[in-house]
């Protein structure tokens, strides 16, 4: 610290200090403790219940980059505050996200000890020397300013042109500056990136100790008269209960020190700048100490309630339920009311905000990884370089990191920043930035997800023959990109649905706040003496508007949905890109509790994946090459799930689960939905059993499309009726019928001939052109980027001629087996039946890609 800071925080005022964060943590001590015991109870109730998050990607996930990945060194200007000069600093910033100085790059490369450790949390990044001052002047509220004339001196005098100044709102500044401004913005973008995951990285912690925090937090500030955001929240606990101290400490500092400081205005504003931090700091060395006390009572606690958790457990959740049922019948008239007049006539508007820039911020995303492709396989056709195209898969891996690169794509998102701006006085929400912060995350997720499945899907590819390799290439690509649309329409639901909650809940919360809230108390007899730990009536009470409000969002997220705005997909469609190489991996584990929805439709109805990858050549080559350390997204946990509750306990974060009325049938729907469990895609399109399979006992009779809706209602009632017997059972239907042993059925996926292959093409040709034909009227131009144009149907309808019986016996043909299949079955078809519309897109776009590459687009991007 300089001089004059130490100066100004004296004996006295560093005791002030210290006191005002004791009685902090004392206050808060309670709240935690308490969602402490109650997340624990729910982590067991987890455990025990076997339950799984029901949202379903199709992009395999990224395994996280080892810890000390370096994602920036270079040699750069840093204003050093202790000695007021410019130093030439060797800067290295690594996946940690904290910015480290050094002397130089030897003092680097021997280990020693960084001259500065800067972690921006909270933090915003400026490029001018005019926004900065702006921003600085802000949060510096000086007495003398309005007495004085405006200082035109520099904060700091700049060596360089470009500089990059670091924002932070306890800490002094940070101030670094370049030569180029390439420089400048690669540093500015890596800085930005640090901040959001700094930022928000705790926050996405599923540990039921990050969940108590983060609920202590609210309930604390809750009682305060603060509802909803607060934009404090960044950090990990020690920052946010830091920041937490000092918005109380703040106002007295502020009345305190700043009219005592002299001198010229620029010296004062480093004086306080100063002073902040060493208030701050002391403040974060009291609440880490405070907090892991508090955290090892906690433990303490919790493992003397284990034993009652588990033995009771059944008794918890029956009293949770009844509690749930009384505080339900006392909010939910009220709670509707506030919902009526506040929140409904709104959503729908706030949704169409948040929609476009988030999803331009993705479509560009998928554009970008599309560009970087296109070049690799671009460079690969004119060089045939094996050693080239490795390299520039590498460098394709790190396309996520390139702060630069992906910069485009964060900034589509901030147009939030404006489309948003009434939110700040109708509800009061006034953290945009949370939302923009969190949506770049997703972004560069799901760009890492696209790259990582992109690589493990080519990697059997690259030994071969060139013209092989580019074809591989190409059909990759295509691949990825439909999972990478299912997956973006997901991901944009989630964020959406948490947006609208975060952004109307407190209004509801603080209509109820004082005709509801008072009343919890009486509440609290309906709770065993035993379980007063595990239940907490205010956590009952927040859940229940929780999802009251959630029920009302996903309303709308679902319109938009049924509606295909923004390439949004349905939730009970299937699509036909699961992130597998070959149909071995999709493979259910019977037996198993853990599948979602969506992957449920897709394992079990092979007639969905099965028939791109029977027709694929490339994919099938890759079951024979197929490398086993290299697990897909099913053989690492997700599998067939038995019937049974769809939505765990508390599993108001899920996105929009597919239900039973969501059953859409048409004539195209029914043959989709008849590729049934035993029944393999090429069975149903060429008309005959594969090698090794029994044939159909007889040849049923074609019926009309109106017929099979009538037979699927029947079905769908009739399951209502029948219970599941067993694991076995669902084994014996989902395999056909017998239960064929693995290994018979790679052989047999392994041996199909080279004419079936070719027969199978052609036939999936046809059957595609008829769908094409249907779909012409339906397919909305230019919002969804698997769709072909108007022009494009109209040309292959031309071309398709006389195809269209083909298609037609097969759907008759499928129809009437949905009548012979299981009850068993009927439920899984029924379950999730697939979203025709985007079903058709995607069957298009695999037509389009491998039967039409000269005359038009693969896949049209987003935009």
């Amino acid at each position: 610290m300089g001089g004059s800071a130490s100066s100004q925080l004296d004996e006295g005022k560093c005791a002030y200090i210290r006191g005002k964060t004791e009685a902090a943590i004392k206050n808060f001590s309670p709240y935690y403790s308490r969602q402490y015991s109650v997340a624990f109870c729910n982590h067991v109730r987890s455990e025990v219940e076997q339950q799984r998050d029901l949202t379903s990607q199709f992009l395999k996930t990224k395994p996280p980059l080892t810890p000390g990945t370096i994602l920036y060194e270079a040699e750069l200007s840093q204003f050093s505050e202790d000695i007021k000069k410019w130093k030439e600093r060797y800067v290295v910033v690594k996946n940690d996200y904290a910015v480290e100085s050094y002397e130089n790059k030897e003092a680097y490369q021997r280990g020693a000890a960084p001259k500065s450790r800067i972690l921006p949390a909270g933090g915003k990044v400026l490029t001018s020397e005019d926004e900065y001052n702006l921003l600085s002047d802000r949060h510096f509220p000086d007495p003398l300013a309005s007495s004085e004339k405006e200082n035109a001196q520099p904060f700091v005098v700049l060596p360089k042109e470009f500089p990059v100044y670091l924002w932070q709102p306890f800490l002094r500044h940070g101030y670094f500056c370049f030569h180029e401004a390439a420089d400048q913005k690669r540093f500015s973008a890596l800085l930005s990136d640090c901040i959001r995951h700094l930022n928000h990285d705790y926050m996405k912690q599923m540990t039921f100790e990050a969940q108590a925090f983060l609920e202590a937090v609210q309930f604390f500030r809750q009682e305060k008269g603060h509802y909803g955001s607060w934009e404090m929240i960044t950090g990990d606990e020690i920052q946010i209960l830091s920041n937490l101290v000092m918005e109380e400490l703040l106002p007295t500092l502020q009345t305190d020190l700043l009219p005592k400081m002299k001198g010229k205005k620029n010296d004062r504003k480093r004086t306080w700048l100063g002073l902040l931090e060493e208030a701050y700091t002391l403040v974060q060395n009291q609440v880490s100490e405070g907090l892991s006390a508090l955290k090892e009572e906690c433990r303490a606690l919790t493992k003397g309630l284990e034993g009652t958790i588990r033995s009771d457990m059944d008794q918890i959740v029956n009293s949770k339920n009844y509690l749930i049922g009384k505080i339900k019948a006392m909010v939910a008239q009220p709670a509707e009311k506030s919902c009526v007049e506040s929140v409904q006539p709104f959503l729908a508007s706030i949704l169409e905000e948040l929609m476009g820039p988030v999803s331009s911020g993705f479509s560009e995303v998928r554009a970008l990884f599309e560009k970087e492709v296109d070049e690799l396989s671009q460079n690969f056709q004119n060089t045939k370089d094996s050693v080239q195209l490795k390299e520039h898969l590498d460098r394709l891996m790190n396309l996520p990191l390139h702060s630069v690169k992906m910069e485009p794509c964060y900034t589509k998102v901030n147009l939030l920043h404006e489309r948003l701006q009434d939110l700040k006085s109708r509800f009061r929400f006034p953290h945009v930035d949370l939302v923009v912060q969190r949506t770049q995350n997703y972004m560069q997720e799901l760009m890492e997800n696209a790259v990582f499945t992109f690589e493990q899907l080519l990697s059997p590819h690259l030994q071969g023959e060139a013209s092989k390799t580019a074809v591989a290439i190409e059909k990759v690509k295509l691949r990825v990109l439909k999972q990478y649309d299912y997956d973006s329409s997901t991901i944009r639901k989630k964020i959406f649905q948490e947006a609208l909650v975060q952004i109307t809940l407190p209004t509801v919360q603080k209509a109820l706040a004082s005709t509801c809230k008072p009343e919890l108390q009486k509440y609290e007899q309906f709770i065993f003496a035993d379980h007063t730990n595990m239940i907490h009536v205010e956590n009952v009470y927040e859940e229940i508007l929780h999802q009251i409000l959630l029920d009302e969002t996903l309303k709308v997220i679902k319109e938009a949905a049924i509606l295909k705005k923004h390439n949004l997909f349905e939730d009970n469609m299937a699509l036909p890109s699961e992130s597998v190489s070959s149909l071995t991996d999709l493979k259910p584990l019977i037996g198993s509790n853990q599948a979602s929805p969506a992957r449920r439709a897709s394992a079990i109805l092979p007639g969905v994946p099965g028939s791109e990858t029977l027709s694929n050549e490339v994919f099938q080559e890759s079951e024979e090459e197929k490398q086993p350390e290299v697990p897909s997204s099913l053989a690492k946990g997700e599998s067939l799930s038995l019937p049974g509750p769809s939505l765990p306990p508390g599993g108001t974060e899920q996105v929009i689960i597919s239900r039973v009325d969501d059953l859409v049938v048409s004539p195209v729907a029914a043959e989709d939905t008849a590729g049934l469990p035993g029944t393999r895609s090429s069975e149903l399109e060429l008309g005959g059993p594969l090698e090794g399979e029994e044939p159909a006992q007889e040849e049923p009779e074609p019926i009309t499309a109106s017929g099979s809706l009538k037979e699927l209602r029947k079905l769908l009632t009739a399951s209502m009726e029948v219970s599941v017997d067993s694991a076995p059972a669902i084994e014996e239907d989902t395999n056909g019928e017998s239960h064929i042993p693995q290994e018979n059925e790679e052989e047999e996926e392994k041996e199909p001939s080279q004419a079936a292959t070719t027969h199978l093409d052609n036939c999936e040709e046809s059957e595609v052109s008829e769908r094409e034909a249907s779909q012409q009227e339906g397919c909305p131009l230019g919002s969804d980027p698997v769709c072909l144009s108007e022009n494009q149907v109209s040309e292959e309808q031309e071309e398709m001629g006389g195809q269209s019986s083909v298609a037609q016996v097969t759907a008759s043909v499928n129809a009437e087996e949905i009548k012979v299949a299981h009850v068993h079955e009927c439920q899984w078809v029924v379950e999730d039946a697939p979203n025709t519309d985007v079903l058709l897109s995607h069957k298009d776009d695999v037509k389009e890609g491998e039967g039409a590459q000269e005359s038009s687009p693969e896949l049209p991007s987003e935009e």
